[in-house]
């Protein structure tokens, strides 16, 4: 007999979990920037040297991917989000511009609630923790209940981590009772700050109804349009590449492939040389209806499996070498199974009369899921690259690269994140791939410059009836703003010193901290 509520303890343990973060990331915000980045730099390397054992732990625990490419996203999230942002200032005064007398003040958020999806267990919660903290905060994971043996294992690493190097272990915490309820209040709670949410469409829409700031991640569904002016063998195997890492687990991943009428039958032929299976109308039809939900979602049994489980749960016959399955499509939206998002190594195929039709079928399938995530395009052609660049309703294109790795930041210039926003247009606070400065606030210090007198002399001349105005019409203090007795800006003293300028930031922060 059950002498206990679930629900409640789970409920319990959040409140207790977000009372000891509290805590910690009270002490944090005390310690200096170098002290920060230690704690930082200790989870990376923690990362790397267990980034072998927790990609077994995630493949056993969920089932999805494959070990070795969960390796390779365990070595991302930790040290290659590290290189990034090891150098950032993200504690204290992090900018000083003594001839504006402007003073940018960076501020911790408070405890971050991090939402952790199956798809990228272990490399989300090293990811999300080194953002959490190096912009100086403190964050609890909800972890998916599938994954949270592997979830668990990942944050008592870190924790280690922490600890050794001096930090406070609670830093980074984890409900071990993973219920809804206890994920809607760590979203709902109080003293939650910010919510970092990867995870389905219904987990994003409840992170933003908690009625606390969040950013969320909608669902990916990119194209990737393949030009004649591209390497076609190239661009073929940085798709399949791309495709196939991790099964197809990475939201940021080509669901879709399109390309010129005239042009289908080269790279079909180029697909298929490279392990592409295309299915037969019959086939197509069989295993679309497998791949999605009576509501319209994407079935959970595809998730990150191999083309030949997919196949046999499907009841399909596939060549054993087969590395992706290839379904023509020509709609989008309901009825077309195709035009989905798919986290698993199957892709749509589309094709349009030309260039401006390609364009216009990429906005529609985007329009319909997917909006605001990524697209990627194989070209040659930089007029090309700039045409769809204006068109098309994504925060980021990928080009000449596999998306997968592209989006993230893995092979770009991008950020390397494993949370890439998706801008207003995709409902998501920010455009950015999400890194530490998503996770403070800027507070702003601007000394005067100007009086009254000086702003009036820039007004324009009214006599007439008429304002035009004066050729004389813009505001130059003869010297930088200052502090001290008040005084015209055009009488205005030379610019502080650093002493002064240092007492003055020590004056402020002295302030803020006890405000």
């Amino acid at each position: 007999m059950q002498l206990f509520d679930k629900d409640l303890l789970s409920v319990q343990e959040v409140r207790d979990l977000v009372s000891a973060a509290k805590e910690a990331q009270a002490e944090l915000a005390e310690k200096s920037q170098e002290d920060v980045d230690r704690i930082v730099k200790s989870i990376a390397d923690a990362g790397v040297r267990n980034a072998a054992r927790l990609a077994v732990m995630a493949n056993e625990d969920t089932g999805f991917g494959i070990v070795a490419d969960k390796v390779v996203k365990n070595v991302f999230g930790s040290y290659n989000v590290y290189n990034a942002i090891k150098d950032m200032k993200t504690i204290g005064v992090i900018d000083r511009n003594d001839e504006k007398g402007l003073i940018t003040i960076a501020v911790p958020l408070g405890v971050v609630a991090g939402i952790v999806p199956s798809t990228n267990p272990t490399s989300t919660v090293f990811f999300k923790s080194e953002i959490a903290i190096k912009s100086g905060n403190s964050i609890v994971f909800s972890p998916h209940p599938s994954a949270l043996r592997c979830i668990q294992e990942a944050v008592k690493v870190i924790r280690q981590a922490i600890a050794e190097v001096g930090g406070n272990e609670n830093l980074v915490s984890c409900i071990s009772i993973p219920t809804r309820q206890a994920t809607e209040t760590l979203m709902r709670h109080p003293d939650t700050a910010m919510i970092l949410a990867t995870g389905g469409s219904a987990m994003v829409h409840a992170a933003y109804s908690s009625g606390n700031p969040a950013i969320g991640v909608g669902p990916g569904n990119g194209p990737a349009f393949i030009d004649k002016s591209a390497d076609l063998a190239l661009a073929v195997k940085r798709i399949m590449d791309s495709k196939t890492f991790d099964n197809g687990t990475i939201c940021a991943s080509e669901q879709s492939i399109i390309c010129e009428e005239d042009y289908k039958p080269a790279v079909q032929a180029e697909m298929e040389k490279q392990g592409a299976y295309f299915l037969s109308d019959e086939e197509s039809a069989k295993l679309g209806k497998f791949i999605l939900r009576a509501n319209g979602t994407m079935n959970p049994q595809i998730v990150g499996k191999s083309v030949q489980t997919i196949a046999g749960l499907a009841g399909l016959e596939v060549p054993a070498g087969a590395r992706v399955l290839v379904a023509k499509e020509d709609g989008v939206g309901r009825g077309h199974p195709y035009s989905n998002e798919k986290l698993a190594p199957i892709l749509g195929f589309y094709t349009g009369k030309d260039y401006k039709d390609i364009c216009d079928k990429v906005c529609m399938i985007l329009s319909y899921e997917g909006k605001g995530h990524t697209f990627s395009m194989h070209t040659n052609n930089q007029e090309m690259v700039e045409y769809f660049a204006k068109r098309v309703p994504v925060s980021r294109i990928c080009v000449n690269t596999p998306s997968t790795l592209g989006g993230i930041g893995a092979s770009t210039a991008l950020m390397p994140s494993l949370t890439l926003g998706c801008g207003a247009i995709g409902g998501s606070a920010t455009s950015e791939n999400v890194g530490p400065m998503q996770l403070l606030n800027l507070r702003y210090v601007a000394i005067g410059a100007l009086e009254i007198e000086d702003i009036r002399a820039t007004l324009p001349d009214c006599s007439s009836g008429v304002c035009v105005m004066r050729n004389n019409n813009t505001a130059a203090p003869a010297a930088a703003p200052t502090l001290g007795a008040a005084a015209p800006a055009s009488t205005a003293s030379a610019s502080l010193n650093d002493s002064q300028m240092d007492e003055l930031v020590r004056k402020i922060i002295e302030r803020l901290q006890n405000a």
